[in-house]
Order: C-alpha cells, then structure tokens, then sequence
C-alpha cells in the first residue's frame, strides 16, 4: 500500500503488546475474488477512434474497444498516455480495463452522458444515472491500473447544493433532495461474481465512489480515494458495500466527505421487501482521513449486516472510528461484527451508536400540498409506511471492539441505545483513547469492559443509564 509500511508497523507492534486478539473465523479465509486470468490480447481504445485530448467525449470509441474484446474472447482494455473524457462505460466478462500511468480517465460534467439504469440507491431500488464505470451482471472482470478516474464531480455537487437550499429544505423535502438529485457514482459493480478491483486512484467523486451492490466475491485492492479535491462533496462515500457477500476490501486509502468504508442493506419500506444481507466482509489493513467514518455500520440496514471482520486501520481526522447508525423505520440486525487492532489520529467519536439517526434525512413525511398520487415512484417507496412498526425497529448486537488506540478524540463512547433497540452483547477489550470527555452508554445489555482506559480532558467518566450489566 502506498502510505502505510511505517504505519502499520507501528500498529503491528502495538497490536503484539496487546492480549486482546480474538481467533480469526474461518470464513474470513474464502472472501474475495478468486484468481482471475486475463487472456492476453490487447485492445488499445485509440484503435477504436479514442482522443486523448481530454476534450473529445470517447464514450462510444471506448466501449467499442470492451465490446469487441469481450466478444473474442476477452482480454486487456488500454490507453495510450493522456486525457479521456468520457460518460458511463460498462465492462464486461472476460475484459479486464487497465487504467495505466499516465491516462487519465475523466468523467463527463454532462448528467445526460450518464444513462438511468435500474439500480439501488441510498438503500431504495429505482431509476437512477448509471456510474462512470459499470461492471453489471458479469462474472470474471477487473478494472485495474495505477492511472488516475477523475470524475469531476464538483458540477454534482454544486446542483445538489443548489436545489436542497433554494427548494427542497424550504418545502420539507431534506428526506427526498438525495434521490431527486441524481448524480453519477464513480464505480458501480453490481449484480456480479468475480470481480477484481485493484491500484486505481479516484478523485472527486460526484456521488459514492465504489459501490458493490448485490454481488459477491469482489476484492476492491490498494485503492486511492481523494474525494476533496476541489471542495468537499456531498454524500461522496468510499467503499459502499450494499447488500452483497464474501467481499474483501484491503490496502485502501481513502479521504471523501461522508462514510469511509460503509456497510449497507437496504432502507425501510423497500430494504425489508428486497431483504438481502451485507454478510462476509473482510476490510484490512486500510486509511480513513477525512470523513465521516472509518468503518460505517448503516443506516442501511434493512437486510442485515453480519459477519463482519475489520482490522489494523488508521484514521486520521476521521468523524467517527465505528459508527453503527440507522433508524426506527429499517429494521435489520447489525451483529456479529469484530472491529479490531484500530489506531486514530484525531477522531469524533471512537465507538458511535445511534439507532434513530438523522431524523430529518431518516423519517418521510409528504408535505401538505402534494397528491400522494401524482409523485414519483421512489418518492411513493419512501413513504410507504413498515406495518408492523415493530419491524422497523432495528437490532444491534453481538459487537467486539479490541486493542484500540485513539488521540484527539471528542467522544470515547457515545452509544445511544433507545428502549426498542437495546445495544446488547458489546465486548471491548484493551481501549485506549485521549480526548476531551468520556461519553455515555444508554440502553446497553450485557457489556463488558476490560482494560478500557479512558483519559479525558474533562476528568469525566462514562455515564451508563437506562442499561443492565454494563460495567465502566
């Protein structure tokens, strides 16, 4: 990886010192992909009418190139040096597309250039712009190179600032402005096995970078987020795992304006009726710099998140370290995830929990004016309403939390367990962390704390209320 041998020399040592390591599962040995041979044709996209002048929209010359090399057989999809501008490209079995030094993929600035697809956004299925670059329904395909995807998406963000400030916020819209303002993601790989993603750097994201939606057996390998080039996007995730399995993630190093590594299933009406997991995930050996979490829990959760190993990462100015988040309309059980051997530079809250979150984004609520006849689909999706209630209540339990080093921090703990979502089965062992106050757990079951060492500038203590068999 590219910044990390000092660092995560210094975590290994600090992770020996510890007696806290839990036993690696098993499953953690089959996640990602499994070995991928390329054939060893090439197909040069300026054979097929490319223009690496950065002005040129190449979209047509470029999937020519990926059309024809998948239809002999597969093989390498390249550049020459330079500059492509280009709108959404989609990648195909067999094909493995390298993004070399010194080419520069540039996304287009033009919505259009970007075809509505059927996909999943922001936990709902609906039309939404396809990605920059798609690997839908394929089995066997990369995307590789240690060349530079700048999708320019600092024009995405501008609307989206636009329209929420001077339409959406004013009518009581903050719920919908996400869906409505459609932005292209980076990398989308959905509904696929096999697939290889590896040494690409990616910048300024219009929307989430990496999304890998109902798939499995996916390595995302030794990528580079730099998501704030040029301001601080909105809504610019990192790595956005959704509703897919035996997915690793490893040698990462991402800086974005939202969740750094994030784990999602699916939100509330429409997440329950898909109902399908984010399970077997492995995410290692990685960086957080600016963002709003180094490893996110939600709010998806509709489907479930379990089964999740996450160790030796570092943040730095990162919002929180684990941030477990979603809503009383999701529903889903959070459990049986391990968050270990963690150093952080400069963090909010090392262990955040919050099961009602951002009501004003969580909760919709169809103002008055407005037919519930004559809106939008997705709109309609978001407002149908989870009967029983109870079964959007969500469940969080069964987390690990070990050998943790935190300097800077506002918060250790801030775990705001509700009396429907009681945070149960919580170990952490061997926590260290220097920041400004304690925190609080609420509505805790049956934690357990061994060698949590907490210095705060304020001299606080946690306070645990509204909880059973929790000892600070």
């Amino acid at each position: 990886m590219r910044f990390s041998n000092t660092l995560f020399f210094a975590l290994f040592l600090f992770s020996l010192s510890s007696y806290a390591q839990p036993k690696e599962p098993a499953w953690v040995s089959e996640v990602g992909a499994k070995p991928l041979v390329f054939k060893s044709t090439t197909y040069r996209v300026n054979d097929f009418g490319a223009i690496n002048d950065g002005k040129t929209l190449n979209t047509k010359a470029i999937q020519r190139a990926i059309d024809e090399c998948a239809a002999k057989g597969g093989g390498s999809v390249t550049f020459a040096p330079g500059n492509y501008l280009t709108g959404s490209l989609f990648i195909k079995a067999g094909v493995d597309f390298k993004i070399d030094k010194e080419v520069v993929l540039l996304g287009s600035q033009n919505i259009k250039d970007y075809p509505e697809i059927d996909t999943r956004v922001a936990g709902i299925e609906m039309k939404w712009p396809a990605a920059l670059l798609n690997i839908l329904k394929q089995e066997n395909a990369g995307i590789s190179g240690s060349g530079l995807i700048h999708a320019q998406g600092k024009v995405f963000w501008d609307y989206y600032w636009k329209i929420r400030k001077e339409d959406y916020d004013p009518k009581g819209l903050r719920w919908i402005v996400d869906y409505d303002a459609k932005r292209p993601r980076t990398i989308l790989i959905a509904d696929s096995k096999n697939i290889l993603l590896k040494d690409i750097h990616a910048q300024q994201a219009g929307f989430w970078t990496v999304q890998v939606l109902y798939s499995s057996y996916v390595t995302v390998d030794n990528i580079t987020i730099r998501n704030n080039v040029g301001g601080h996007g909105p809504s610019t995730d990192g790595i956005d795992i959704d509703s897919s399995s035996w997915i690793l993630v490893q040698n990462c190093d991402i800086d974005c304006n939202d969740d750094n590594f994030c784990l999602k299933a699916g939100r509330d009406w429409d997440g329950l009726r898909v109902n399908r997991p984010t399970e077997y995930v492995v995410i290692r050996n990685s960086v957080a710099r600016k963002g709003a979490g180094l490893l996110t829990l939600g709010s998806e959760t509709s489907g479930g998140i379990r089964h999740v190993w996450a160790t030796d990462l570092v943040g730095y100015g990162t919002g929180n370290a684990l941030n477990i988040k979603s809503a009383r309309t999701r529903g889903g059980t959070v459990e049986d995830v391990y968050f270990g051997n963690i150093t952080m530079h400069g963090v909010g809250n090392v262990v955040q929990i919050n099961p009602n979150w951002n009501p004003t984004y969580s909760y919709s609520t169809l103002p008055a004016g407005y037919n519930a006849n004559e809106i939008p689909p997705h709109w309609t999706k978001l407002l149908n309403k989870v009967t029983p209630e109870s079964k959007g209540i969500p469940k969080i339990q069964d987390v690990t939390v070990y050998n943790v080093k935190a300097t800077g921090a506002k918060k250790a703990v801030n775990a705001m367990g509700t009396k429907g979502t009681i945070l149960k089965n919580f170990t952490l062992t061997n926590i260290s962390v220097e920041g400004a106050t304690a925190g609080n757990i609420d509505f805790g079951d049956n934690w357990t704390l061994k060698n949590v060492v907490i210095k705060a500038n304020d001299n606080t203590k946690l306070v645990v209320t509204n909880s059973i068999g929790v000892m600070p």
